[in-house]
């Protein structure tokens, strides 16, 4: 998730005229806070965290305070709260103070892009207001629709009707989470969740929904996310130098997903597919550098620079230069080729040779073009290399390059350090 939390998400909810509660952000004075506690009768205080870390309730980091002085003690427990969920830690960076939404009934909703059904799906249920996993199957609609005609009321409806939601939910949502499509399809988003919506009664009779808590992820390749004017720190979450600079180059052309593994690994591993992603990533285990995909026919200049930045931060330490990816449908394999071996070419020429062993394995247009620019280049700095072509199964690449690694570091790196006349 990029945006978790009310702050932002009251301001994107708006544009679509989805009601949300009142919020404050951590600016508020104390003047405003109180106002809001006379108001809503309560408030509850929520540390801000960049980006989605989940289970913040169970951990203890919701403050609820019916006064100031409540309000304000709390807001000193959770302006700087640290939370670990899972292998992912995220500090606070203030708070903000929610007015309270007295609601008999609570509804959880998310939009997503799904695989399962390649299509946009709907999932609801009538219970929201915690975890869905925890919640029976019979109690969950999973509705997926056609993204030409969008998300319609009668959707809407029947899904709430075949999980038995109270009657006097059903209208006012198939009225407004309409509206929710709208956001989701014209600003680039991938996820939308809502949970919990608490149905108010702000007039007698009439049950209006309101948006109480907000995630979302964004598509950074889409152009369409520009058209909300965000500001870029909503999209670094705690990420290191190496994957700043990577993410800074996204375009909507070409891939540019990276991930650090393991700091101390000696594979440094630029893959290029999500499927070979994910073999490599699971083969190579803590000899990994990087996750990473730069598939999705990358322009030569982005290419040249991803590859400079991977190089700048890990190739001092790294054994082998995997280079690896399945058969190709659009990819031209001769520039992003000619880009990673230019890129090899120029860091050497400034920074000297270093013992590094060379493993490619490939396929696509322009094979036999990109493999031997590769090959044009290791030759020329006197690196050791092993190049597969698209009939390799990529199980046995990978294998070679674990046992080139191996040899490596078995004194593979000090003989070739000798040889180049360099430190090992």
């Amino acid at each position: 998730m990029n945006i978790t939390g009310m702050l932002w998400g009251s301001k994107l909810l708006k544009i679509v005229d989805f009601p949300t509660s009142e919020i404050l952000g951590p600016e508020a004075s104390e003047h405003e806070i109180k106002d809001l506690i006379a108001k809503c009768g309560e408030v509850f205080v929520k540390p801000i965290f960049r980006g989605g870390v989940g289970k913040k309730g169970k951990a203890g980091l919701l403050g609820r305070a019916k006064n100031l002085k409540t309000a304000l003690a709390e807001k000193e427990r959770l302006y700087f709260a640290t939370h670990t969920h899972g292998n992912q830690t995220a500090k606070a960076q203030g708070v903000t103070f929610e007015g309270a939404v007295p609601a008999e009934h609570e509804v959880y909703v998310s939009i997503t892009d799904s695989t399962k059904f390649r299509a946009p799906t709907l999932t609801i249920t009538h219970k929201g207001g915690m975890d869905i996993e925890e919640l029976s199957k019979d109690d969950i609609a999973e509705i997926p629709f056609d993204p030409l005609t969008g998300l319609k009321s009668f959707v809407i409806t029947n899904a709430l009707s075949d999980i038995k939601a109270p009657r006097e939910i059903i209208s006012p949502l198939a009225q407004n989470l309409p509206k929710l499509w709208d956001l989701f399809h014209h600003y680039g988003m991938t996820t939308l969740e809502l949970n919990p919506i608490r149905m108010s009664q702000k007039k007698p009779g009439t049950l209006t929904p309101v948006a109480c808590d907000f995630k979302c992820g964004f598509d950074q390749d889409d152009p369409r996310v520009k058209r909300l004017k965000l500001p870029s720190e909503l999209f670094a979450v705690d990420y290191s130098d190496f994957e700043q600079e990577i993410n800074q180059l996204r375009t909507y052309q070409g891939q540019s997903d990276v991930s650090v593994i393991n700091p101390n690994g000696t594979i440094l591993a630029p893959t290029f597919g999500g499927g070979a992603n994910s073999l490599v990533t699971e083969f190579l285990g803590d000899d990994a550098i990087i996750s990473s995909d730069f598939g999705g026919n990358p322009p030569y200049e982005k290419m040249r620079e991803v590859m400079r930045i991977c190089l700048k931060h890990w190739l001092k330490q790294t054994n082998v230069l995997f280079v690896i990816g399945g058969k190709a449908n659009n990819t031209d394999i001769f520039v992003t080729f000619r880009a990673m071996a230019d890129a090899l070419r120029e860091y050497v020429s400034a920074n000297g040779p270093t013992p590094l062993y060379v493993v490619i394995g490939r396929g696509g247009p322009n094979l036999s073009r990109g493999l031997l620019a590769f090959k044009d280049v290791c030759d020329s700095l006197g690196l050791p290399y092993r190049i597969f072509a698209f009939d390799s199964a990529m199980t046995d690449v990978v294998r070679y390059a674990q046992e080139a690694d191996r040899w490596m570091k078995a004194g593979g790196r000090e003989m070739l350090a000798k040889k180049l006349g360099v430190a090992a």
